[in-house]
């Protein structure tokens, strides 16, 4: 795999790793990806609880490895660099955080940590990768796509309530390792500001017609 050396950059832990059977020691790259904190200021308040489900993703991109395609029927990762945990994880804690980044929600959590939902996020990460793209004398441009296709679904009656997709790509300004995660820190970003965006209204027209029923579970 050719993609990319390593170069020095912010967002980046490193911790140390033994490779097996040889006894030595060489640092493994780590990197984050951020929240969204900034959106439109006209979202309505709601006074709901939101379950944001863990989305799914294929078995190319359910991982902690950082994807590549140099071609549309290939798929590679990035050698010296690697994601803090699976990038549907990721993604989960990233919705969350943007949805609380908002002040516009109740609640906000994973159904492990006992919320009981009026509303359920259901994502699916459609795209989470870089690809190759054919640029005029030089073949190494990256482009990172982002994709999330959204359900709410309304927990009380257990049915989908609005649907939509969200779709990003950022070219990175080079094939470091660095620069691709900035580009992907930047598609999830944009995409994530949009869903948010977007549901907290579905939800909000919705709940204006069906009251939230969470104030009477026990």
């Amino acid at each position: 795999m050719m993609y990319p050396r390593f170069v020095p950059a912010l967002l980046i832990v490193l911790v140390t790793g033994a490779c097996a059977g040889l006894g030595v020691t060489t640092p493994t790259d780590l990197y984050l990806l951020t929240p969204k904190s900034t959106f439109a200021r006209n979202l309505p308040n709601l006074g709901v609880q939101i379950v944001v489900e863990e989305p799914t993703a294929s078995a190319a991109v359910n991982t902690n490895r950082i994807a590549v395609q140099p071609t549309p029927l290939q798929v590679q990762y990035v050698s010296e660099g690697r994601w803090v945990d699976r990038a549907p994880l990721i993604v989960q804690s990233l919705l969350i955080e943007s949805f609380e980044n908002t002040g516009k929600v109740s609640s906000v959590g994973q159904s492990a940590v006992g919320i009981r939902a009026d509303y359920t996020v259901i994502t699916d990460l459609r795209e989470f990768q870089a690809q190759v793209i054919s640029a005029e004398g030089d073949p190494t441009v990256l482009q990172v796509d982002v994709r999330l296709n959204i359900k709410v679904l309304e927990a009380y009656d257990d049915h989908i309530i609005a649907s939509s997709s969200f779709e990003e790509a950022v070219i990175s300004v080079s094939d470091e390792t660095p620069d691709i995660v900035k580009a992907f820190d930047e598609a999830l970003g944009d995409a994530m500001r949009d869903a948010v965006e977007w549901t907290i209204r579905r939800v909000a027209a919705h709940s204006g017609k069906y009251p939230p029923r969470s104030a009477s579970y026990e």
